[in-house]
């Protein structure tokens, strides 16, 4: 039975400040040479990441106060939309940067339509997974239908190219369906598909394939694919304990690429070395703890799932961009939730917080 509407998760709450927080000082620092080189003004990329962030706390509390039931009602349009974007986004009207179409343009405005397909897909599996949850046990019934719509939505988004996000959702879809109650052997079925889509993505194009190579033995190509991984690691291993110094980064000088978007940790480390990158990894594991928390505690099935989808996916993302940057995983291009530079991330990263929140609000601790 649903609970009298309770105050929100408090440590969820300031946490998430905290990233945010972390983030816009990072921004600034990472990227200010950069941008007074490119823009002419030291401030151009920090602006812009406060508007967004400015943004994202309206979101945030709409996200926080959104009727629940309603929410659960606009699930097939709002992963509708997404497909549609997805397949925009691939089309002319896509923008291209770097050689990749990821963004679609409103104006002065640039969204990232997987961004939103993240926040779409979970909101339609939790509401879908709820009715068919005595279904979930059939591979036939419950897992292959699902396996259709992520296949969908991964390839399409490979198609950008883009292969980090394409990992972050496939990895939510399987999560939520482990929490659902899929069998084990189902999805042993389901990696196995999965890891074979990968290594084919991998091999197909040729750009992935060199940088696994690199990733094995980066000094081996270090002025080419290897380039990006060994200054991340040359920023990291220069931070020592304590760090250079807020502001006071040498890679940052062009030495590595994405400063101040997918490499950012690299700066963070680098700057405040090892306690500032450990005190960043327990405020994900604080986020982690809190999100899960509110999914077991969550009142019905439906935002159970949901709380578990939201904290997955942006956990998860968190261990993909962290493991790229310390070397522990190949480059791939995907951002760090709350910290790196992106509106879109930033935007979407602060809705799913404020649906956490909302659910925390109805959560019987039991």
């Amino acid at each position: 039975m649903r609970l009298k509407k309770g105050p929100p998760d408090f440590v969820l709450f300031i946490t998430t400040l905290a990233l945010i927080g972390i983030g816009l000082v990072m921004v600034f620092s990472s990227s200010a040479v950069t941008a007074n080189i490119d823009y002419g003004d030291y401030y151009y990329f920090f602006k812009k990441q406060l508007q967004w962030t400015l943004i994202g706390l309206v979101f945030m509390i709409l996200a926080m106060k959104i009727n629940l039931e309603k929410l659960k009602a606009l699930a097939i349009p709002l992963i509708i939309i997404a497909f549609i974007c997805l397949i925009a986004v691939i089309t002319p009207l896509g923008i291209d940067a770097k050689g990749a179409s990821r963004q679609l343009g409103f104006g002065p405005m640039r969204f990232s339509p997987s961004e939103f397909t993240k926040l779409a897909m979970i909101i339609f599996l939790a509401k879908t997974m709820e009715i068919n949850l005595n279904k979930i046990g059939s591979f036939t019934k419950g897992v292959l239908p699902y396996m259709f719509i992520l296949a969908l939505a991964c390839g399409l988004i490979m198609m950008q190219p883009d292969l980090g996000s394409s990992f972050v959702l496939a990895g939510t879809v399987f999560f939520m369906l482990v929490v659902a109650g899929a069998k084990w052997s189902h999805l042993g079925y389901i990696s196995l598909a999965g890891f074979t889509a990968v290594a084919a993505a991998i091999i197909l194009e040729p750009y992935r394939f060199e940088r696994v190579v690199a990733f094995i033995d980066p000094w081996k190509y270090a002025s080419d694919e290897g380039f990006q991984t060994i200054q991340s690691l040359y920023a990291l291993g220069s931070g020592g304990l304590f760090g250079l110094g807020l502001g006071k980064s040498r890679q940052k000088f062009f030495y590595l690429p994405e400063q101040h978007t997918d490499f950012i940790f690299a700066i963070l480390g680098e700057e405040l070395g090892f306690i500032g990158i450990s005190l960043v990894i327990i405020l994900f594991l604080l986020f982690a703890w809190r999100g899960f928390k509110i999914a077991l505690n969550a009142p019905d099935n439906f935002t159970s799932l949901l709380a578990a989808g939201i904290t997955t996916q942006i956990v998860f993302q968190a261990v993909i961009n962290i493991g790229v940057v310390s070397g522990a995983l190949p480059v791939t291009g995907i951002t760090l939730p709350f910290i790196s530079y992106g509106g879109t991330s930033l935007l979407f990263s602060m809705a799913s917080v404020g649906l956490l929140l909302n659910i925390s609000r109805y959560s019987s601790y039991r």
